[in-house]
């Protein structure tokens, strides 16, 4: 299949790399001429403009967007909505806000163009080499672009139709709820190691935990690996990026009276790590860093 993508940083970048050696034929694009150009290398054919983009792909045109929530991805809804004709599909596979996904399904099927709502799950490196797709929109759309997911879902069993628009995005973020909470959990696990009376070599550790535990997963796996590259927690700073997805999944569950006591508790820390001197904090910096390629922050010089 020959498609596009529209924004090739982590997420993008990595999908149209998967989608290549599986076979396909991607043409991107990005803000950056930079970085569609160095994706040249790699057999993506890099474009200039949407304009170009469009012209590049032969009807029903697939275009994937994979740019920040919010202002971003407006945007390049609304510009694609000039450059793409009737029957053509555009998939936003961000962690975009779920209320978005039929109101930009509207806007898009007024003037004959669809719309698909595909939560992406993996991190960056399950784009690069199988990810997790949860997608909302109506099922004749989903049935069009479905052998391609399955293609760069991890198997096949990895993609899942949701239901209506939005909610794709509304699993995807309750998804990213209980990743809140299981990261804060095993945070909380590495400082109380750290702070113990023992000398436990904690990458030793977790890859043992890895071996027939009950929590043995990728996130304990995510984090042996991170505290093998950093054992010097002390150049950390404990500032943790927080994108605020799940902020949203919080406010819609509050004004329904819907209790979210570790979720609630995962998010509170995130904000309350900026000003303390935790160790918890540093391995949630760590995780985030490995699943999610948010940035890690080390401690200013005095």
């Amino acid at each position: 299949m020959r498609f596009g993508i529209v924004g090739l940083g982590r997420m993008g970048a990595n999908l149209a790399r998967h989608a290549v050696e599986k076979g396909h034929e991607v043409v991107g694009y990005d803000r950056s001429p930079d970085v569609t150009r160095a994706l040249q290398r790699e057999g993506i054919d890099p474009l200039s403009s949407l304009e170009e983009l469009a012209g590049r792909l032969e009807p029903p045109r697939v275009v994937f967007i994979y740019v920040p929530h919010g202002d971003p991805t407006e945007e390049v809804v609304r510009r694609l909505r000039s450059v793409l004709a009737p029957g053509d599909v555009v998939a936003d596979g961000g962690n975009s806000h779920w209320a978005d996904a039929p109101r930009r399904h509207a806007l898009l099927g007024a003037v004959g163009i669809r719309f698909l709502d595909v939560g992406t799950s993996g991190g960056i490196m399950g784009a690069r080499t199988g990810a997790c797709f949860m997608v909302g929109g109506d099922p004749e759309v989903y049935d069009l672009v479905a052998p391609l997911l399955r293609d760069l879902a991890v198997d096949p069993e990895g993609v899942y139709f949701v239901g209506p628009p939005g909610a794709g995005h509304f699993v995807k973020l309750v998804h990213n709820a209980i990743e809140f909470g299981m990261v804060q959990a095993i945070a909380e696990g590495v400082e109380l190691l750290v702070r113990s009376d023992y000398s436990v070599d904690l990458p030793a550790l977790f890859k043992t935990w890895q071996h027939g535990s009950v929590i043995r997963s990728w996130l304990i796996e995510l984090m042996g690996r991170a505290l093998a590259e950093y054992r010097d927690f002390s150049e950390l700073s404990t500032y943790v990026e927080d994108t605020g997805e799940v902020k949203w999944i919080v406010e819609w569950a509050f004004r329904r009276d819907i209790p979210l006591p570790v979720v609630a508790a995962a998010q509170t820390m995130l904000m309350q790590y900026r000003d303390v001197e935790s160790p918890a904090a540093k391995a949630v910096a760590l995780l985030r860093n490995q699943y999610g390629g948010h940035p890690i922050h080390r401690k200013k010089e005095p």
